[in-house]
């Protein structure tokens, strides 16, 4: 990796950082949607653990949770956003271990989990490759990862409305997780793709509802007139159903293990 890239890298997780950072305090009210994706992925998780990673753990909504379910465990969030962390030790303690950290370069000693969750982050991270591999190296010999990413066509509808993709996350294909999951080491257990589809009563919901959970990074020298909000308005309600505007995710589901 030469310097422009490894400036460039962290220039993008200091904005990521941020947008979630700034994201923090709505992001729990505003992320039913990533909420209900979750619940499928705790829903596949085995019946015991001891040593957990909530992996991209935000406000820490999923760690409570996995505290919960596993009371006899050591449970650790993980975030880069330091705003998440600050909302999830003040709303749920320090029982909890709460730990900044990039996924790419995991701030853990090897075989220090024997099972990680992680519900719609990795897909903010550029280097999956490095992820899966830092997954590998923190697993224990059979340890699970649980993983729910984002595919491309993610948002297709607010990219259609605004004319302007390139202003919403660009996720990696299918393809490309599982060849960084093939030179991982690990094993792809179980693997599903569907496509969830929320609905909102306006454009103003849908946009509250990804830039509250820091779902679009601001982009330097771009500006919208009343003209261009308008536009976007008439292309979106050419899409509206019964149900309201569609925002749909292309979510692909794993379960991963380290063999022994």
């Amino acid at each position: 990796m030469n310097a422009l890239t490894m400036k460039s890298d962290a220039n993008w997780q200091a904005r990521v950082a941020h947008a979630f950072s700034r994201a923090a305090p709505r992001y729990d009210m505003l992320a039913s949607a990533q909420r209900q994706i979750g619940q499928r992925l705790r829903d596949s998780l085995p019946d015991s653990a001891y040593k957990i990673l909530d992996l991209g753990c935000g406000t820490g909504y999923w760690t409570q949770r996995l505290a919960e379910r596993y009371p006899r465990a050591q449970v650790t969030g993980l975030d880069l956003a330091p705003g998440m962390l600050a909302k999830a030790r003040q709303r749920y303690g320090d029982n909890i271990h709460w730990q900044q950290g990039d996924a790419a370069a995991l701030p853990f000693d090897a075989h220090a989990f024997d099972l990680v969750f992680s519900n719609l982050a990795v897909q903010w991270c550029r280097d999956i490759g490095a992820v899966m591999h830092q997954l590998y190296r923190v697993l224990t010999p059979r340890g699970q990862v649980h993983i729910t990413t984002l595919l491309p066509g993610t948002l297709e509808e607010i990219a259609f409305a605004w004319q302007r993709p390139e202003a919403l996350l660009q996720p990696p294909h299918r393809a490309n997780v599982e060849r960084a999951i093939s030179k991982s080491g690990l094993t792809i257990n179980q693997q599903t793709t569907t496509v969830e589809r929320f609905y909102y009563p306006d454009l103003q919901a849908v946009m509250a509802s990804i830039k509250g959970v820091g779902a679009q990074l601001p982009r330097p020298n771009t500006s919208l007139t009343r003209a261009d909000i308008a536009a976007a308005k008439a292309r979106f309600e050419q899409l509206r159903q019964p149900e309201g505007l569609p925002v749909s995710y292309r979510c692909l589901t794993l379960q991963l293990e380290k063999s022994p």
